[in-house]
């Protein structure tokens, strides 16, 4: 009996997919555990394993197209099965969503204003009723109805293909629609198509920008929240105004640091990173010091075993913090050997939900960029966060009274305060500060 493929949560955040390519064509024969498709979430790209058995009757969501958790992304059954009924129960089921969904309700209130002249000049004609797919939609196969209006461009007479939403977007932004590319089935115009558009290289602008003594300035953009974005932005933001954070910082002197990875570094074919080593001694001062190695439960405050500490990684798209697992119980090599895996992972969005979830203490370094000094959003479910600057040259005054200059790091750390009172973290920090200054600290 045919059954329906849903969207499932590939990641612990995972709200809606963008499938990246399919691995299985219609009339395949599937396995289960076969990839059916590698999607992307709002963290990395996962191979989608298949749960079921049978063939591929019909692929619902194309390559490049996004669907919600839950919904329906192809049919399996067996081959030759009519599964005309369920085609129609599953278009029901997404007439269902558009009709509750909020950007839906404004497409169709619009729908009426949008017929006549746009602001761009261009004559819509409806040929057929218009229904734009939500904003978690994705694209649909060729073989369904296309569902955009043509509009006719009256100076050219060709007619231009483009959802009801994109026209009232493209209208809200002075858009000329002949100048954009549609994306969508049969070059149809998608609202999408219209939020990435950014004018016309060489040619007109499509959004008129302030202008200054007789120059053109740019026009304004717009870049949708979405995706990886709108994750870091909603989990940041739970974390800042539910965790009470506090800030200590310290200056820290990096000589023997530097010392000790010039001498491994000369005995190995590949460099150890800076990054295992404070990552290393981080699991050291979190092991001598396990209260900061914990997690706020509500009712209960959890101390981790395990010592597993977060990088803070730029992926391009966004932040994402690859995890190396029980650094207490590992050297540094073994660490940066961990880590340079992740972090080729993270770049290339190949990360499993694993390997970036479940931090216990996160790292956060800004130190190759110049950054002096700045404070860090925990990263939950740790309680604490390191933030290091960079290593600099620093005038110092040494124990013995003498002046000197030496290679100087400034880190902060910031503490959930239901968790970490302010005399513990100060104690992490300091016993941080003393492992770094004096390495040899480590075998004792």
């Amino acid at each position: 009996m045919a059954e329906k493929v849903p969207m499932t949560a590939l990641s612990p955040t995972m709200e809606e997919g963008t499938i990246v390519s399919w691995n299985k064509n219609e009339g395949d024969t599937v396995a289960a555990g076969d990839v059916l498709c590698e999607v992307e979430t709002d963290k990395t790209t996962v191979e989608y394993e298949s749960s079921q058995e049978g063939t591929i009757l019909k692929i619902i969501v194309a390559s490049d197209g996004r669907a919600a958790v839950g919904e329906t992304i192809a049919v399996m059954g067996e081959k030759g099965e009519d599964i005309s009924a369920l085609l129609k129960e599953i278009e029901s089921e997404g007439s269902a969503r558009d009709n509750s969904n909020e950007e839906s309700a404004e497409e169709s209130s619009d729908e009426s204003a949008t017929e006549g002249e746009a602001d761009s000049g261009i004559k819509q004609e409806t040929k057929e009723p218009a229904r734009e797919e939500k904003k978690s939609a994705a694209a649909r196969p060729s073989q369904e109805p296309d569902k955009s209006r043509e509009i006719a461009a009256p100076a050219s007479g060709y007619r231009i293909k483009a959802s009801p939403l994109a026209v009232k977007l493209a209208a809200e932004r002075n858009i000329n629609l002949a100048l954009v590319k549609g994306t969508g089935t049969g070059g149809r115009i998608t609202k999408r198509d219209i939020e990435d558009f950014r004018g016309v290289p060489g040619g007109a602008s499509a959004v008129a920008g302030s202008t200054a003594g007789g120059a053109t300035a740019p026009a304004d953009r717009d870049i949708p929240v979405e995706g990886k974005r709108a994750v870091i932005a909603r989990r940041l933001s739970e974390s800042k105004f539910s965790a009470p954070h506090y800030y200590l910082s310290t200056s820290v002197s990096m000589e023997n640091v530097l010392a000790a990875r010039k001498m491994l570094n000369a005995t190995l074919p590949e460099k150890v990173s800076l990054n295992a080593f404070f990552m290393k001694f981080a699991a050291e001062a979190l092991r001598r010091h396990p209260v900061v190695n914990s997690s706020w439960q509500g009712e209960t405050i959890r101390e981790h075993g395990s010592i597993d500490i977060g990088l803070a990684v730029d992926a391009g798209s966004g932040l994402i913090t690859p995890v190396v697992r029980n650094c207490g119980n590992r050297g540094v090599q073994e660490i940066d050997a961990d880590l340079v895996s992740l972090i080729e992972k993270a770049r290339t969005g190949k990360l499993k939900p694993e390997e970036y979830t479940g931090a216990t203490f996160t790292i956060s370094n800004l130190g190759s960029f110049g950054v002096e000094e700045f404070t860090a959003i925990i990263n939950p479910p740790g309680a604490a966060i390191l933030a290091l600057g960079a290593s600099k040259p620093t005038p110092v005054v040494r124990e013995d009274g003498t002046v000197g200059v030496e290679t100087v790091m400034k880190m902060t750390l910031s503490c959930d305060h239901r968790v970490i009172d302010g005399a513990a973290g100060g104690r992490f920090l300091h016993e941080l500060q003393m492992l770094m200054e004096q390495p040899a600290r480590l075998l004792f």
